[in-house]
């Protein structure tokens, strides 16, 4: 499987690159108490501080929201997933554990304001690219929608798009059942290559620590 970005993200934003997490022989399960405990105590540590600070003056959701404009889309309208995810918060609405890996995703993406997907390997079909979507570009969605994709980046296979930095297709949800898996980190632009393979190497490294099994990086871009 190789994942790509298309040119014109990269003409767009020279900087942009995304991580890639590929995990074999992992074992997802209910999340154990620890990290239960974690993603509790990070989301009200997270509350107290929107007392005082509003979810836009976050570095990460602001570098994203530009991010955005660049490529078209409205971030008032299509949110990246973690500053939605800020705002549940900042409601108190804190978010409720699902399972070992998309709790773990999602710890990760509140922790270091980025938006991030992890993804069903046996669901993927043929080689990914990450693109900006088009008037076409649609899936349903883990928000219980069918999403319109336009001006959002988007990774696409083989079928089609199924996941992006704004809501993750039904298609390729990773779930109790999925041994292998791709994580995709959608970094920050002005993150550089050297730091974003020591963070990327970490949250694999955690990763397994909960789920088993193994892991390798690649960064793109």
């Amino acid at each position: 499987m190789i994942v790509k970005l298309d040119d014109l993200i990269v003409e767009i934003e020279p900087s942009y690159k995304i991580g890639i997490i590929h995990y074999t022989k992992i074992v997802v399960t209910s999340s154990p108490q620890m990290l239960k405990g974690r993603l509790q105590l990070f989301q009200e540590q997270l509350f107290f501080e929107l007392d005082d600070k509003a979810v836009t003056d976050f570095d990460g959701i602001k570098e994203w929201r530009a991010l955005w404009k660049k490529f078209g889309a409205d971030p008032n309208r299509y949110r990246p997933s973690m500053e939605a995810m800020y705002r549940r918060i900042a409601k108190q609405n804190y978010i409720t554990p699902m399972h070992s890996a998309v709790d773990l995703n999602n710890f990760f993406s509140v922790q270091y304001e980025i938006p991030m997907g992890i993804y069903d390997v046996a669901n993927i079909h043929g080689n990914i690219t990450l693109t900006i979507g088009n008037e076409e570009t649609t899936y349903n969605g883990l928000n219980g929608r069918e999403n319109k994709l336009r001006n959002i980046l988007t990774l696409q296979d083989d079928i089609g798009p199924f996941g992006s930095p704004f809501v993750d297709s039904v298609r390729t949800a990773v779930t109790e059942n999925t041994t292998e898996a791709l994580q995709v980190v959608f970094l920050r632009p002005s993150i550089n290559k050297e730091d974003a393979l020591k963070l990327i190497t970490s949250m694999g490294a955690m990763f397994t620590q909960i789920h088993g099994g193994d892991f390798d990086t690649t960064l793109i871009g």
